[in-house]
């Protein structure tokens, strides 16, 4: 499974990226909302984690090309900010965000989060 992370600031991409290889994820990075657009739609990428606030483009726009575009709307979709406004965070999730987690925050909760958007529903969901 490929993921996608989009951030910013290099030491936290880095920290992200070991973790989910450790996990066992086959991981592309990117460093500004630009990059990431562009690599989303040549990755195959399986599932994004993006900042909010980057350079170029916004997480919150990566959100609303992903979900505008036909071949993307499935991929889950994890927003990362050191934000903590309701407005955004509702923003977030009205575009289609899947998930949101508040900086600082624990690698082994995004990985399982990673983890949990990766399994399927299972069928008692479906009631």
């Amino acid at each position: 499974m490929k993921v996608l992370i989009a951030e910013d600031d290099s030491i936290l991409l880095k920290t992200i990226e070991l973790k989910l290889k450790k996990e066992g994820y086959e991981v592309i990075t990117t460093r500004d909302g630009r990059e990431a657009i562009e690599k989303i739609d040549i990755s195959g990428a399986d599932l994004v984690i993006t900042d909010i606030m980057m350079p170029f483009a916004s997480g919150l726009e990566i959100v609303a090309r992903l979900r505008t575009s036909n071949q993307s709307k499935r991929i889950p979709i994890i927003m990362l900010t050191s934000l903590e406004q309701e407005k955004t965070v509702m923003e977030a999730f009205a575009l289609g965000a899947d998930d949101y987690m508040t900086k600082p925050f624990s690698l082994n909760e995004l990985a399982a989060r990673v983890k949990k958007l990766f399994r399927p529903p299972s069928p008692a969901a479906a009631f």
